[in-house]
């Protein structure tokens, strides 16, 4: 297991300067600069700045340095802003995106498994029907769109909820919801089809043969098999949760490290972009690497490589 953490530990470094080195390339090709618009600026003023954020030097030697500030975790100073920088970004809006993916997930989750499974025991039945319906809408249905519409029914119009804070429980309730119905229209299609093939299988046949009930049947035998695959898609859905929470932070207003990216990439903030994303890279390798854990545990058939030599 320390062999295969090991292997996992330095693929995930790996993965994470790769990153790093894609983003930098992307944002220093793109034509101008970030100070492009500042009409009132001297040139002395321009050439001040541009070599406080070292943007005077060679694109390698940039990178090196943005390299070290990485390894020593200093994401550097913001452009846009006079006071902050990118570490006190990713301190007041890492909290607030963190409580939204993360209650976006659980209703995903939790939803999910409820419907697929409801949907294989109810197999082309009005319930069955019913949750593929639901499915079809949140994979249909950009997050965005689906966003607008529960700002224009739930909030506007009925006043349900209220929208554009972050203040109270309340204010999470539709953000979350924009954010889950993709995942949960994934787990619940994956969870139907993995429920419906170990229903199958001869181990549930034959513990029905033994008299066991349906709901232990279900519960202890059926459930946690069908799991293993919708645990295998949790990182990539979470990938997903992530990148979508940047829209539908800017949407709902949610100060959040995905409302920072958005602004940064308006505002050309070299050390925001480059800052929030390194800062997503490495929570997604961490929760991939989370996810490989449980799957080995969920099945304990499942062995390391390498583990026995």
């Amino acid at each position: 297991m320390m062999r295969y953490i090991l292997h996992r530990f330095i693929w995930a470094i790996i993965t994470l300067w790769a990153t790093i080195t894609i983003t930098f390339i992307i944002m220093h090709s793109i034509p101008g600069d970030p100070f492009a618009k500042e009409g009132t600026m001297t040139e002395s003023m321009y050439e001040n700045l541009q070599r406080y954020y070292n943007l005077d030097k060679p694109k390698i030697v940039q990178y090196v340095i943005y390299l070290k500030q990485v390894a020593l975790l200093d994401f550097g100073p913001s452009i846009k802003s006079k006071t902050l920088t990118v570490n006190d970004y990713i301190e007041k809006g890492f909290p607030v995106s963190f409580h939204l993916g993360a209650q976006a997930m659980m209703i995903a989750i939790f939803f999910g498994l409820i419907l697929g499974v409801i949907a294989s025991l109810y197999r082309n039945r009005w319930p069955d029907y019913t949750s593929m319906i639901i499915a079809i809408i949140g994979i249909s249905v950009p997050s965005f769109v689906l966003a607008t519409l529960l700002i224009n029914f739930l909030a506007v119009k009925w006043s349900f909820f209220p929208v554009a804070t972050w203040k109270s429980w309340s204010h999470t309730v539709l953000p979350s919801i924009a954010l889950a119905m993709m995942p949960l229209a994934y787990i619940a299609r994956l969870m139907r089809t993995s429920m419906i093939e170990v229903m199958n299988q001869d181990y549930i046949i034959t513990a029905k043969a033994k008299g066991l009930r349906k709901n232990a049947v279900i519960i202890k035998h059926a459930i946690r098999n069908a799991l293993m695959p919708v645990v295998t898609v949790l990182g990539i859905l979470t990938a997903n949760v992530v990148t979508g929470s940047f829209v539908i932070e800017h949407i709902f207003g949610i100060p959040g490290i995905g409302e920072m990216f958005v602004k940064g990439i308006m505002n050309r903030d070299y050390p925001v972009i480059l800052g929030s994303t390194v800062f997503y890279s490495a929570i997604l390798i961490f929760l991939i690497f989370i996810v490989d854990v449980i799957y080995t545990w969920i099945d304990p058939r499942i062995k390391v490589t390498g583990a026995s030599k």
